[in-house]
């Protein structure tokens, strides 16, 4: 066999993306537990919400304003508009998700607000016209069929929450929301660059945040020390870090792979709620963990081809 090609002059080591994206992933896994402890510490989950994506915004600002300036001074009514609606979309996502958490399992809850992909699959053909193929078809079929088994058992275990059903409606709905969200970013991204993006998504999400907490009268202020801890952690880890892995990656390692590894989500959330939380779930419902990662692999596969 011929000698492999010698690595790209300035190219990272080869284990490199591999490692940041298991950073990423673990960062990422933690968003529910720390939205637990959170809301353990009398955080209302609209709050969490609006401190996670205003610290992150806040934090980001240096950078974007370092590195894109001139981008932002040029930006145009009807990318402003785009924007600003994938901020809506990224503040109903958290607000939605971190709401589920209080009604239902981290399990239940971070493996149904992973579903994005097959919600994007499904707009990109009834918005698009793009027609998905055979193996992304059968993975939504698969995902869907764990998502309603996740749903069935769920209403008939008394340890899954405190109204399961409201709590997994809840996070598709995050779900639904993320999706919306992506979908306007991919048409954003290919004019913006990335530091200028999220700040200009984070920041109007957390604007946007910020009414929903004036219009419903949930303070942002009062909460013990801990609280804020962990509403810092929440930016810095989850947010940050964990997003910003996966998009560094993004140059290093294909996109398909990247939506393989998300997968990993729900399980490392799922066996973190165990060792926190003393969590378990249900024969069936591991059934539709399984069903639902391997639907979605599938369509990433399809997606991928």
């Amino acid at each position: 066999m011929p000698p492999e090609p010698p690595e790209q002059a300035g190219a990272p080591p080869r284990w490199l993306p591999f490692l940041v994206l298991a950073v990423g992933l673990l960062a990422i896994s933690f968003g529910a537990i720390l939205a637990r402890f959170a809301q353990a510490e009398g955080l209302p989950s609209l709050a969490i919400a609006t401190l996670r994506l205003g610290l992150a915004a806040l934090l980001i600002t240096p950078l974007a304003l370092w590195q894109s300036t001139r981008t932002l001074r040029s930006l145009g009514g009807r990318q402003a508009l785009l924007t600003a609606a994938a901020g809506f979309f990224l503040a109903l996502h958290f607000a939605t998700w971190i709401s589920s958490l209080e009604y239902t399992s981290v399990a239940s809850s971070t493996a149904l607000v992973t579903t994005n992909l097959l919600w994007i699959g499904m707009a990109s053909f009834l918005l698009f016209g793009e027609r998905p193929g055979r193996l992304t078809s059968v993975g939504i079929v698969v995902s869907l069929s764990g998502s309603l088994l996740i749903f069935w058992s769920d209403s008939r275990s008394s340890d899954a929450g405190s109204n399961p059903l409201l709590g997994n409606f809840l996070a598709v709905a995050g779900s639904w929301c993320f999706s919306a969200y992506l979908l306007l970013g991919r048409r954003l991204r290919a004019n913006l660059p990335l530091p200028a993006y999220v700040w200009l998504a984070y920041g109007s999400a957390a604007l946007f945040l910020v009414l929903a907490c004036l219009g419903s009268g949930t303070p942002l202020a009062g909460y013990n020390s801990a609280a804020y801890l962990v509403a810092v952690g929440m930016a810095v880890g989850p947010q940050l870090l964990g997003h910003s892995s996966y998009n560094w990656s993004l140059k290093h390692v294909s996109p398909t792979f990247i939506a393989v590894v998300t997968l990993g989500e729900p399980v490392g959330s799922a066996l973190l709620a165990w060792l926190f939380f003393g969590e378990s779930f249900a024969f069936v419902q591991g059934v539709g963990f399984v069903l639902l990662l391997a639907g979605i692999y599938l369509a990433a596969r399809g997606e991928g081809r």
